[in-house]
This record gives structure tokens, sequence and C-alpha cells, in this order.
């Protein structure tokens, strides 16, 4: 191991126990030991940082930019021990993060994607139903994937079709309520499971993997990947197996904001009926939904209409 490499196991470790997750930085900093020891670097330099945080998979300048600012964090206290180090600029890449603007899946690109997800091989064909259907209940209820992955038994009460969300995003829980087809669907999903585990713990995870074990997220995404690529979703890109293209997490987007064109609609007071969708979704702040109004076109003109004719009704 390179003495980079060192440091920055140094630094990682030094960052946890001072209480620090941090999520995809020790992995992003081990990737850049590597490519500095590929270029011949043996300490940090803005040059190598600079090209090697403009390595990304696309051409977003934000992405680069907070690949940077890891550089910099770690040469920042790299800097006391070794002089040569040199600290990328804090505007070397100036970039403001801008949330991607939601793909609203259509109900046949659901369903394609749920019976392409279904035909996934695995000796025992759990894999496919694992996936399917995580997809599926992503697509009516709007919850995150993490939220899926991490459903224990207990958290599902398929008597009453009912979900505990426990300690989320924000720390926050909530009920989430299913429909019965739903319900049926989960149903039938666990009896397959207790079929081919019979003797699993009652509180085991509820969405398992092919030997039983909780399922990944990084699992389904992957899987979620593959599929949107076969049914067209998904444009291969030179480097990159699946390409890119709609997220796991649109279904979510698509969950929201179609709740929203519908009650828009059929004329039902949204900004009344929007505190129980944002507890439905486990929003932190009522902005957060408001947000679809700026990213989903149709629901902007669906309120600005709102507004005129109320603007309508109060002159007449």
């Amino acid at each position: 191991m390179s003495e980079l490499s060192n440091a920055i196991e140094e630094y990682v470790a030094l960052r946890r126990s001072l209480g620090s997750k941090l999520r995809g930085v020790d992995s992003a900093l081990r990737n850049f030991a590597a490519f500095a020891e590929h270029e011949g670097a043996g300490h940090v330099t803005v040059e190598v940082a600079l090209r090697w945080a403009q390595q990304t998979t696309g051409n977003e300048r934000s992405t680069a930019a907070a690949r940077l600012r890891m550089v910099r964090g770690f040469a920042r206290w790299r800097q006391v021990t070794d002089p040569r180090t040199e600290v990328p600029p804090r505007d070397l890449l100036p970039a403001r993060y801008h949330r991607k603007r939601p793909y609203l899946y259509t109900d046949d690109e659901i369903r394609q994607l749920v019976v392409a997800a279904h035909r996934l091989p695995s000796p025992t064909g759990l894999r496919g139903l694992t996936v399917a259907t995580i997809v599926g209940l992503l697509a009516v209820t709007g919850m995150r994937v993490s939220e899926a992955v991490a459903l224990d038994r207990a958290d599902v009460d398929l008597d009453d079709g009912v979900l505990s969300i426990r300690q989320s995003k924000f720390r926050k829980s909530r009920l989430v309520a299913v429909h019965q087809s739903t319900r049926q669907v989960l149903l039938d999903y666990a009896a397959t499971v207790d079929r081919l585990f019979p003797r699993r713990a009652t509180a085991a995870a509820f969405f398992v993997a092919e030997h039983g074990s909780r399922v990944s997220q990084w699992a389904v995404g992957y899987s979620f990947a593959k599929v949107s690529g076969q049914i067209g979703l998904r444009a291969p890109i030179r480097g990159h197996r699946y390409g890119h293209g709609p997220r796991l997490h649109d279904l979510r987007h698509r969950f929201a904001a179609q709740t929203l064109v519908t009650w828009y609609r059929a004329g039902i007071d949204v900004e009344r009926e929007l505190p129980r969708l944002v507890t439905y979704l486990g929003h932190a702040h009522v902005n957060e939904t408001y947000w679809y109004l700026e990213a989903v076109p149709e629901l902007l003109e669906l309120a600005t209409q709102r507004l005129l004719d109320r603007r309508t009704e109060g002159e007449s």
C-alpha cells in the first residue's frame, strides 16, 4: 500500500472515530489514491486532483465539484504532516447542485419493468420475484428503495395492509397503507419465501435475496438497471454495462407527481390535502413536495390554472 493510501486510511479512521459516517467518501478517496498512484503522484497535487474529479460518468459539474471537495478535505488534513500536499482552491470547480428533473414512468413502462424483473435468472426464481415485487411496491406507494429493503417481517401487517417505516430518512417513522391488490401481492411473496425458507426467524427481513438473507439496496439497483436496459429505458454507454437512464428513485417521484396531478384534475383542494401527502411520503418539509410543481411542467400548468380560476371566481 502506498504512502498516500495509508494516509487516506488513517484519515478515514480518524473521521469515523469523531462520528462521521463518510458515506461514499472513503471509497472515493481510495479510488483517488489508486488514480494518483497510476499517475505517478506520491502526494496530492491540484492538477491530479482536478483530473480525477472530472473523471465522472457524466458531464455534471456538480458531481466533479463534490469529488474535488472530498480530496480538498483530505488534503487540508494531510498538509499538516506532508508539506508537499497541495490543497485545491475552494472555488476551483464552483457548482450549485440542481435536483434532476424526475422521469415519470408510464403505466406500460412499469408493467414492462415488472415483467422483465420476473425473468431475471436465479436457481430458485426468488431474485426475479423479489425485484419485481419491490419495483411494484415502490410504484404504488412512493416509498424509498432503502425503506423497502429495510422492512422486517414484523413491519409488514398483512392482515390490515399497513407497512411500518421505522427511522427512515431524517429519522422519521410513519405508517404506509397499501391497496388490497398490493396486500395480496405481498401475501403471495411472503408465502413463497416461507416455502423456500421454512425455518426463517419471524424477525427476519421481509425482502430476501437468493440465499434467504436481506436483499441489499445495491443488488436491487443493479437488477433494476439491467431490466431497464432490456426494455429500452437505458441506452448503452461505452464503459458502462447498463448505461444511464431513469432511476429507481424516479418511481417515488412518479407516485408523488401522479397523486398531485390527480388531485388538481379532480378539483381537490391541494393546499389542504398536501400535508397528508407530505406525511405519507416521509418528507421533512412541505417544500420538498412543492418542488414537484417546478419539476413537472403539467403540475405547474394545473396549479397556475387553479390560481387563475380562483381569481376569476373572486372577481365575478
